[in-house]
């Protein structure tokens, strides 16, 4: 099993989207990027822990390849607005991948390049190094899968 990890807005549509990925094991929603260790939702919603709301994907590098999962990260949100996605606007929103080896970071930077040929807006994703990843608390879980929602409004 390997382990990607994406930003792309509110964590609860986009752990949505990946869990039904064939060859997505798991997914789990949480925080990282920030500076504070451990945070609570209410924490990183308050924009003061630079955590963004992230999607940790655990994956079968047999059934699905790490160039299709970034496929769908450009399709699931707008790579083109900074700190923003639809209603839910600040950093904690903000477009991310985030590599935890060099050859994700090589196939992400590659996969921006053909990402950007097909947009009039520059992306604005971040591509930089994995760091501590925090789940976020249970209700969040499979929020969108138990409640028909996709984000907060």
């Amino acid at each position: 099993m390997e382990t990607a990890t994406f930003a792309a807005g509110c964590f609860w549509g986009v752990e949505a989207a990946f869990r039904q990925l064939s060859g997505v094991v798991e997914a789990t929603s949480g925080y990282t990027g920030g500076t504070v260790p451990d945070p609570s939702y209410a924490l990183v919603c308050s924009g003061k822990t630079g955590h963004a709301e992230a999607v940790n994907v655990t994956f079968d590098p047999h059934r699905i390849r790490y160039d299709e999962l970034l496929d769908a990260f450009w399709k699931i949100h707008d790579p083109t607005t900074r700190d923003r996605q639809g209603p839910d606007v600040g950093s904690q929103y903000r477009s991310v991948i985030f590599y935890h080896t060099p050859e994700q970071e090589a196939a992400a930077r590659s996969s921006l390049e053909r990402a950007q040929a097909s947009l009039q807006r520059p992306i604005v994703t971040e591509i930089v190094p994995a760091g501590p990843f925090y789940a976020a608390e249970e209700y969040h879980q499979r929020y969108a899968e138990r409640n028909g929602a996709t984000c907060r409004t």
